[in-house]
């Protein structure tokens, strides 16, 4: 689901218990992190149970539905070619009796889990995790089912003979004790007052909001740049630009450029912290995240990827496409997955400026305010004179616990300078 996923809500069921289902056939659909996914089977056989109904929202890592593929294997075992039958089992692999072999699943790589040397259906990784077995330990035994698949029954019979146990789970560390502040009651009038219940997407965007709050002690820098000369170019090629390339052009490529640029310049910006929030992780991908509202008034993130890599057409169309998605509601999971940097233009509003919160788990969100135009004093050949100028403000957030103020401000102060400096020439 992405690592920032850390739960779904079901939005419906597409098949029922007793329904016979082919691997990859969706089962059903779930909402995660503000799009809808189809949840496809990772097996063939039969569903046995169902463990959630439609609206209950579900932890990422819970089972959601049992499947029998033990009667679907059989037959298609009987069923199979002499050829077939005549093929060499697969060697199984060694089980690594090593310390590191101590690893349980859940720190596992799920590429790793996944071999199709030995492929681990959801079934058999839960019940190795409740046998403390670990991914070489399971592996290690010969498949039954179709094309040497390790079947439940191959689970049970290893563990009748199992001639070593591994390390035991570690115990589950007891939970912080509740604080003692109460919040206060909130008083009001039913049919008086207007009662508006929170939408999912609603709760989950309150969420995040809470836990980056809760992550990050947030601090904000702020300059005043001068932004007349990419508004002069942008009026006057955008009707061009959209001849030439077919694409709408927004401040907002333009804003992404910049803000790539800078990244290259202060890695240490694009950025993460470590579960145990002792190590920063520098990501070497730039993915620009673009903070867009909905129609519903509520907030997505779409991502554009490497925007390093691309040039302003690039950029444009990659914009122009997320955008219009996002509105039509029509946004891909990966799409709103893996931004490495966050940017808000909180100026489509109308702000001066604001103080965004980190979209987590990055370390720092930019906000583009209101370009407005005002009477400037500015140097000249000439000497000093008022001119009317383009004006804006950003504003950096970012993470005290890994970025001091001396890469937030220097960070920002290049973002500044790349829009300041835009070339009034540049060609299409």
């Amino acid at each position: 689901m992405g690592e920032s996923i850390s739960e779904a809500t079901i939005i419906s069921w597409l098949k029922n218990v007793g329904d016979a289902i082919e691997i990859e056939e969706t089962i059903l659909e779930v909402a995660t992190d503000k799009v809808d996914s189809e949840v496809p089977s990772p097996c063939t056989g039969v569903i046995t149970e169902i463990r959630f109904q439609p609206n209950d929202v579900v932890l990422v890592g819970e089972i959601l539905a049992m499947i029998d593929a033990s009667e679907v294997a059989d037959i298609k075992q009987e069923s199979s070619t002499d050829e077939v039958k005549k093929e060499s089992p697969k060697a199984p692999i060694t089980a690594n009796k090593s310390a590191s072999s101590n690893t349980e699943f859940k720190n596992q790589n799920l590429e790793f889990v996944r071999n199709p040397d030995a492929f681990l259906s959801p079934l058999i990784v839960s019940i190795a995790k409740k046998e403390n077995m670990t991914v070489e330990e399971v592996q290690s035994i010969p498949g039954t089912g179709a094309d040497g698949r390790i079947r439940k029954s191959d689970v049970f019979n290893y563990l009748k003979n199992r001639q070593y146990p591994l390390a035991s789970r570690p115990q589950a560390q007891p939970k912080a004790a509740k604080s003692s502040y109460n919040p206060p009651p909130i008083k009001y009038v039913e049919g008086y007052d207007n009662v508006v219940e929170m939408d999912r997407m609603r709760k989950m965007i309150a969420d995040h909001m809470v836990y980056s709050k809760h992550t990050s002690p947030h601090v904000t820098a702020y300059i005043e740049i001068d932004v007349t000369n990419m508004v002069n170019w942008r009026n006057a090629n955008k009707v061009p630009f959209q001849e030439k390339y077919g694409e709408r052009l927004t401040f907002t490529p333009l804003f992404v450029e910049a803000v790539a640029k800078a990244v290259i310049d202060f890695p240490g910006i694009n950025a993460s912290v470590s579960e145990d929030g002792k190590k920063i992780i520098e990501r070497k991908d730039i993915n620009i995240g673009m903070a867009t509202a909905l129609p519903s008034g509520n907030l997505i993130v779409p991502v554009v990827k490497n925007a390093d890599e691309k040039n302003l057409k690039g950029l444009a169309a990659e914009v122009n496409h997320l955008a219009h998605a996002s509105r039509e509601n029509k946004l891909k999971p990966e799409e709103i997955q893996g931004s490495t940097f966050t940017i808000s233009n909180v100026g489509t509003f109308g702000s001066l400026m604001g103080t965004p919160i980190i979209n987590q788990p990055e370390v720092a969100i930019l906000a583009l305010g209101i370009i407005k135009k005002r009477p400037e004093v500015i140097s000249t050949e000439k000497g000093d004179e008022i001119a009317i100028r383009s004006m804006m403000y950003l504003s950096l957030s970012f993470d005290h616990r890994v970025v001091d103020g001396y890469l937030g401000g220097s960070f920002l102060r290049k973002v500044g300078d790349y829009l300041e400096e835009f070339d009034p020439n540049r060609k299409i």
